[in-house]
């Protein structure tokens, strides 16, 4: 398949020890080795991956020539790969992508072997990265950062942990929220994409968390990551992502997990914003979290689905408030400041919000 791509000198990249302790690493450079495909490794990648790799890569891939790179891992090794990918072709700053909007329109080749169900990363055109200079989480996008493959292998998921597992099944989750909560009108196929999936989560997720090498479960869950963040629940639609925005500074500040942040954010978030359009969290109430329908207090319905969706959270392990995270009340001046508020002053495609009301979401995960 690297071959099929144009790759003659490839960068593997990976993150800590696991995939040379599973022997995974290894079975993909001997694959390598029998095609002749001369390879360089990087390895380090952190959950929540960093700049300074980042730029160690670029400058490697630059001095050998690389022209193929091969992300072995999860959504962070994927993503940073995608940013060594584009700063390995630029004249600039590879920052530039993630501080400025630039749509990336030019990067080497990547592709990915999956070892995490979660971010999604395998299959979509984004990229997250934090800068250490000031901390700052950002993201870039375009379709240069698409993978030309990803190999999707359930059994590499087997030995996540309980917690692992979780955090990916919430990022899936949260993929679809963000796509699902739109002020664009009559599209019900992707309404009903979005909540088959949800529904799929909510089915999978205690399964796999009783049985970690429950295949079905597995497969099904690293399925679902790919179809909840390749856009095919999103297209036609207007999309939100202040979440994940929300979120992204959580995981800059205090190195969470990212599932573990969107857990905390996500429902809060759907309390502040609910009364902009109440009929659509009754649908998602009534329909994902088969809540009774009451017509005469919509309101109920809505608030509901929204506390059945945390208590979902809740048991699967996932902490649902700023204390269970171990986020600190006093952060929260800095943590608006460091946002994507800061840069646009606005936030979101569903309800736009301001420093203000990024404020008063993160002071009501503290209650």
């Amino acid at each position: 398949m690297v071959k099929r791509f144009g790759g003659t000198k490839v960068l593997v990249h990976f993150g800590g020890g696991s995939v040379k302790k599973s022997g995974l690493l290894s079975r993909v450079e001997d694959a390598l080795k029998a095609e002749e495909i001369s390879f360089v490794e990087l390895g380090g990648v952190k959950p929540n991956p960093r700049s300074g790799l980042v730029y160690e890569g670029i400058e490697l891939c630059r001095k050998e020539n690389v022209d193929f790179i091969l992300a072995v891992g999860g959504g962070s090794v994927i993503d940073s790969a995608k940013a060594i990918a584009a700063g390995a072709v630029y004249d600039g700053d590879f920052w530039d992508y993630y501080s400025k909007g630039i749509p990336v329109d030019k990067a080497l080749p990547v592709a990915t072997v999956l070892t995490i169900a979660a971010a999604g990363s395998e299959g979509s055109p984004d990229s997250v990265i934090t800068h250490e200079d000031g901390m700052y989480k950002r993201g870039a996008s375009g379709e240069s950062f698409r993978p030309k493959f990803s190999i999707l292998n359930p059994e590499l998921t087997c030995t996540l942990s309980a917690y692992q597992s979780a955090c990916g099944v919430t990022d899936i989750m949260a993929h679809i929220c963000e796509r699902y909560f739109t002020n664009t009108k009559e599209v019900e196929v992707t309404d009903r994409l979005c909540e088959g999936l949800l529904k799929t989560m909510i089915h999978e997720a205690p399964r796999v968390i009783a049985d970690p090498n429950n295949y079905e479960a597995r497969a099904n869950i690293m399925w679902a990551g790919m179809a909840a963040h390749n856009n095919i629940c999103g297209v036609g639609r207007g999309q939100d992502w202040a979440s994940h925005g929300i979120e992204h500074e959580l995981s800059a500040l205090y190195d969470c997990a990212h599932g573990a942040g969107l857990a905390v954010i996500m429902p809060h978030w759907m309390e502040y914003v609910m009364n902009h359009d109440i009929n659509r969290f009754c649908q998602f109430a009534t329909r994902v979290w088969d809540v009774d329908m009451d017509f005469a207090n919509p309101e109920n319905t809505a608030k509901e689905g929204i506390k059945r969706f945390r208590k979902f959270l809740s048991s699967i392990g996932m902490p649902v408030t700023f204390a269970e995270l171990g986020a600190k009340e006093e952060d929260i001046p800095t943590l608006v400041k460091q946002s994507q508020v800061s840069d646009k002053n606005r936030m979101g495609g569903f309800v736009p919000l301001d420093d203000k009301d990024v404020e008063k979401i993160y002071r009501l995960c503290c209650e």
